[in-house]
Formats: structure tokens, sequence, C-alpha cells
């Protein structure tokens, strides 16, 4: 009896936790052009974001570890359908500005 009501506990705390920012998860992009990141430019090419909290690492698919930024982590109201890099020109160059993680409401700002 008490391992039915542990597991129904369980699955209610699975079902209330959907939707939320998620404190960490594993995501991909794909850079078509190189790109600045906190001052740092990665190349174009395909990465892995691993994402803890605040802290975003940036993993080149050679498995190169790229970078470790802090990111500010903010909540939407819709999910994003896909995964998506915002861009803003500075100095003529693209920097990360934002990416918004597909599959979920969860939108990374850059400093």
């Amino acid at each position: 009896m008490f391992k039915k009501l542990l597991l129904m506990l369980a699955v209610v705390a699975l079902i209330a936790s959907a939707g939320t920012v998620p404190s960490g998860g594993r995501y991909a992009i794909t850079l078509f052009e190189p790109a600045v990141v906190q001052g740092t430019v990665l190349k174009a090419g395909d990465y892995r974001l691993n994402l803890a909290e605040s802290k975003l690492t940036i993993i080149a698919d050679n498995g190169k570890k790229a970078l470790e930024v802090t990111v500010k982590v903010e909540t939407e109201d819709k999910k994003y359908d896909i995964t998506s890099v915002q861009f803003e020109t500075v100095s003529g160059k693209p920097v990360i500005s934002e990416i918004r993680l597909g599959g979920t409401k969860t939108k990374l700002i850059f400093n």
C-alpha cells in the first residue's frame, strides 16, 4: 500500500512540474556563420548546449569544450516550437543575444 501511495505522489509531482524552467538540460544548435558569445568567437558548425541553472556550457560537436557562460533564464507563456538563435550586429559582427529552446518555454539571454 505504501509503495502505491509513493508511486502516485511521484506521478503527481512529475505532472505538476511539466512546463517549468528546466534546472538542467541538453540542447543543440547549428551556427551557419561565425558568431560572438560574450567576447568569444564560435566558428560555424554544430554545438551542444548543457544548461545547469544559469550556467550554459557550449561544446563543439567535435567534443572540445568551447565556452562556459552565465545566462539569464526567462520563462515565457508559450512553448517554443523549435530552438532558435537570435543575433544582434555589433561592429559588423553577429553577436548571439538570446537562444530560445525548442520544446520548452525557456529563453536564454546573454549579457
